[in-house]
């Protein structure tokens, strides 16, 4: 079954990314929970986002698309990454969770993902 893990950072995991001091650990713990999830062969597809004030959302409202700078919600965590891995169940696929780096300061939602449409 296949699962998005959904990886939120907080603003300070963000600014890690481009600290000197700290972009080596940051990385580091990435880079190691990315190659066990290579060797075990779950990964079906992921990536990262670039921070969240490069987002921009869009919404309807009276018919009409009102833009916005930034991204969707005023929050503590911000999107910043996911994966579609490939488990035979959810406690599989949390169990993976809790390895991301991710899970340490942010959070990793879990969801099942559809099956593809029939034509």
């Amino acid at each position: 079954m296949q699962y998005m893990l959904i990886m939120t950072e907080t603003e300070a995991e963000f600014a890690s990314r481009d600290n000197p001091e700290k972009a080596g650990a940051y990385w580091g713990g990435w880079t190691t929970f990315i190659g066990a999830m290579r060797q075990a062969g779950i990964i079906v597809n992921g990536d990262g986002l670039q921070p969240p004030h490069t987002a921009t959302t869009v919404r309807i409202r009276d018919g009409r698309p009102v833009v916005q700078d930034g991204p969707f919600a005023d929050s503590k965590e911000q999107l910043g990454g996911y994966f579609i891995i490939e488990v035979p169940d959810l406690d599989t696929a949390l169990a993976w969770a809790a390895r991301s780096p991710s899970a340490l300061s942010g959070s990793v939602e879990v969801r099942p993902v559809l099956p593809p449409m029939p034509r």
